[in-house]
């Protein structure tokens, strides 16, 4: 069965400090990156509420674990984050940390993302060899990359680039500069400046020149639907601009039925009232990349990704997912 991964109002119980459980536990993937990020909600929980006990629990993914298969080939829809859903269901752990990004469009009955933290840096940034920006790359540079949406743009954007494709966490995929010979990689500037890894960078690319993922930047902590208590403890956390953008760019994807099978982008921006959200999808050999914008109410932020979604879709991305979906 399948049910809504957003709450639109965004309200939480509240939870009395005397009411708080002993223990909470908060499972997380074991990568570097996942752990710098789990371990900011955990220790941000205990300064909030120092009689609350937070562990946390590694969980290995599917796509942890087969790292010498492409994201398209494994099928790419909750490959981060399955194995830990589980785990919420079965009551092993109260609340799991995640990179929005690896979130599909649909959440399991029962489990719903409670709380968005403030979003880090949206944008993704070049690493590369003699600290070489984008524009200064020579033709027929090799640029390494684990994302159909980030080669799409490049090649639309500069054709003479060859795009190479990527697996790995982030530090593994930052070394292959060297060990492979690239002349650079492509990744999201969030983990770079969670990890502290900012004189990594060679240059962070615009979002006018990129388009980020869906959720990029954005930690969304899942819980189970009926934990009042956890849901009460996490309150703090939230950020109501950061669930207004994402929640926009997830209505988008989720229009979409949208994966990792194909390039697929969108960005949210909430300036005073007003929402607005951009984004693209393209065809998997890199050849038609569709592009458009909407503007309104940011309280109206789920019809907004859901209307960017309808415009694309008439213009030619329909026929782009019938493609993609008849061939899988």
């Amino acid at each position: 069965m399948r049910c809504p991964s957003w709450r639109p109002s965004g309200d939480f119980s509240t939870c009395k400090e005397d009411s708080i459980n002993q223990k909470l536990r908060i499972g997380t993937r074991g990568s570097a990156l996942a752990l710098t990020q789990s371990t900011w909600v955990a220790d941000s929980i205990r300064r909030q509420h120092p009689r609350c006990e937070v562990e946390l629990v590694i969980i290995k993914t599917k796509g942890d674990i087969m790292q010498d298969v492409s994201l398209v080939q494994l099928g790419g829809k909750g490959l981060f984050i399955k194995e830990i859903e589980e785990a919420l269901l079965r009551n092993e752990v109260d609340a799991a940390v995640h990179s929005m990004k690896d979130v599909p469009a649909e959440l399991p009955e029962r489990l719903e993302i409670a709380v968005t933290p403030p979003r880090e840096d949206p944008r993704d940034v070049l690493v590369s060899a003699g600290n070489r920006k984008l524009e200064e790359m020579p033709r027929g540079a090799r640029i390494g990359t684990c994302s159909l949406r980030r080669g799409l743009q490049l090649r639309n954007r500069m054709p003479d680039l060859e795009i190479v494709s990527l697996r790995g966490n982030l530090d593994t995929r930052l070394k292959k500069v060297e060990t492979e010979g690239l002349d650079g990689v492509i990744v999201a500037a969030a983990g770079i400046r969670r990890m502290g890894w900012t004189a990594k960078v060679s240059q962070f690319i615009p979002v006018e020149l990129m388009l980020p993922a869906v959720g990029q930047g954005v930690l969304g902590i899942e819980t189970r639907q009926d934990d009042a208590q956890a849901r009460g403890l996490l309150a703090f956390l939230h950020d109501p601009v950061t669930w207004i953008e994402v929640g926009a760019e997830r209505a988008f994807l989720k229009r979409l039925d949208g994966g990792c099978q194909l390039p697929i982008a969108a960005y949210a921006k909430k300036t005073g009232e007003t929402l607005a959200v951009e984004g693209l999808v393209g065809s998997v050999d890199g050849r038609v990349m569709i592009q458009d914008a909407v503007k309104g109410p940011a309280a109206e932020f789920d019809a907004l990704g859901r209307e960017l979604a309808e415009r694309i879709l008439g213009r030619g991305g329909r026929a782009i997912l019938d493609e993609v979906y008849r061939e899988k």
